[in-house]
């Protein structure tokens, strides 16, 4: 452990907002939202934010009019930190990252104050689209837009566009790899999201407070209508939200110099992080994640802890096959809950940042009980992944600046990734796949997943038109992962017809 208290990291201020305009010509954007955010963190460390040398943002892309925001954002709170800037990209793990590098460069004895914040307005910018469509198409995804922006690729021409479209593949191979049947699995996943609702109700940062039991998150109903095979609405991440969080981070010297009482201070341990590669095709397997399981592993190891000594944590929970992978490897049983802050449905989703709100509920969590917490952060498409430890007491294995890459230990786990073949005819079978579901609940698209009989990867369409195939992918009275059929040649493209 280090200990030369110049150089130990520990949380000393939280702050989450919600913004819930009755017109959002009056909402917040998101520059608005992180300021707010950020006065909250300096109220709760007593801090001024104009003290701050190092301001890390996460991306947002409900307001990308806005720019790159580090010299606004630091121009509204009154900073001038020597250290300013913005994630690359909005991911998911994008939260625990900005706090592993300010964790480092505390440790490294670059900076004494330093502030992480992010927001989104996703809502507000919605109706603010409405408003403006004067009665022509008023739906707007911001999410779905970011995806296509560019000329549709090869999983996207199959409908693999956004997050929604895309977890349902590890999930529907998960499920088949745990030799569970649909029914227990959407019953596992039903018992996780009804926890992630009790949680959220009696969180006041939650955007819905109102908690759900497993059968409410089963029915299938106008309110929970289908999404992407198995999942529904209530098992999805609610991104229609306002909401911005934000922390600072001191060395634990700064803080006892500027008076903040020792059980207001958590600590900061170690980190680790790995990702999947980029394409959703290029990835070895569906059933598992060797990035996911080398960011968790290595971060017990690196602050020489088991799951035994975690009193809480929160496993990221975009879709259900994200915590409940993360679970297994972490060893967390599913009858306790996997959030301190509500998860992605009930707490809310605002897109990258939801992590900043997990550290925010997190600190407040520890502050009034148990020892340490487990954050487990993931983006993209199952991409990203980063791990970090949070206590409130010394972390006797945490030593920074660190090196929290583990790319290379991920890659030499990773198994043969199947060459893609974008143009086959002729057997395969089922390696993954989705139903796609239009807002009235009827299915609009769907997508296989398939391997050849020389182990090639490829695509094909799901014929909605077909009852009986589409039974067969849905009811659960088999498992189709592992199934044979063939493709054949469509004039657009290739479809799947079961044997």
């Amino acid at each position: 452990m280090m200990s030369d208290p110049e150089r130990i990291p520990v949380i000393i201020g939280v702050g989450q907002v919600n913004d819930r305009p009755d017109d959002p010509d009056r909402g917040l954007d998101s520059l608005g939202l992180m300021v707010a955010a950020l006065k909250v963190a300096a109220d709760d460390a007593g801090v001024p934010l104009a003290d701050i040398d190092s301001l890390a943002i996460v991306d947002q892309i409900s307001f990308h009019q806005l720019g790159k925001l580090p010299e606004p954002l630091a121009a509204a709170i009154g900073a001038t930190p020597a250290i300013n800037y913005q994630s690359a990209a909005p991911h998911g793990d994008t939260p625990v990252r900005l706090l592993n590098e300010a964790a480092n460069r505390i440790g490294a004895g670059e900076v004494k104050l330093a502030a992480v914040v992010g927001a989104e307005a996703l809502r507000t910018a919605a109706g603010r689209a409405a408003k403006a469509a004067s009665g022509e198409d008023k739906s707007y995804n911001a999410v779905r837009q970011v995806a296509t922006r560019r000329e549709p690729n090869y999983a996207q021409k199959h409908g693999l566009a956004a997050p929604v479209d895309v977890y349902p593949l590890y999930e529907n191979a998960t499920r088949a790899a745990w030799g569970q049947s649909l029914a227990a699995a959407q019953s596992e996943s039903a018992e996780i999201w009804s926890r992630f609702s009790e949680v959220a109700t009696a969180n006041d940062g939650a955007w819905i407070r109102k908690p759900a039991t497993p059968e409410d998150i089963l029915r299938v109903d106008e309110r929970n209508r289908p999404i992407a095979f198995p999942y529904s609405k209530l098992m999805v991440a609610n991104s229609s939200v306002n909401q911005g969080a934000g922390f600072l981070v001191a060395s634990l010297a700064e803080a006892r110099r500027r008076g903040i009482a020792e059980d207001r201070l958590i600590y900061v341990g170690m980190g680790a992080a790995a990702k999947e590669p980029a394409s959703i095709l290029r990835r070895d397997r569906y059933d598992g994640s060797v990035s996911m399981e080398t960011s968790i592993t290595r971060t017990l190891a690196l602050n020489d802890m088991t799951v035994d000594d975690f009193d809480c944590v929160e496993l990221y929970s975009c879709f259900p096959c994200v915590p409940k992978m993360a679970r297994r490897i972490l060893g967390w049983p599913a009858d306790r809950p996997a959030t301190v802050f509500g998860g992605l449905t009930f707490g809310g989703g605002p897109i990258a940042n939801y992590m900043s709100h997990a550290v925010v509920s997190m600190v407040e969590k520890l502050r009034g009980e148990g020892r340490y917490g487990f954050l487990f952060a993931n983006g993209g498409f199952a991409t990203d992944n980063h791990c970090i430890v949070l206590g409130n007491r010394p972390i006797a294995a945490a030593n920074f600046p660190q090196d929290f890459d583990y790319q290379v230990e991920a890659e030499q786990k990773r198994g043969v990734v199947p060459e893609l073949v974008e143009e086959y005819a002729g057997p395969a079978t089922i390696e993954s796949y989705t139903v796609f579901y239009g807002r009235d609940g009827t299915p609009k698209a769907g997508v296989v997943v398939a391997r050849t009989p020389d182990g090639q990867r490829t695509l094909a369409h799901v014929d909605i038109g077909d009852a009986a195939m589409l039974a067969f992918l849905t009811e659960g009275t088999a498992e189709p992962v592992g199934t044979s059929g063939q493709i054949v040649a469509l004039d657009e493209g290739y479809g799947w017809r079961a044997n």
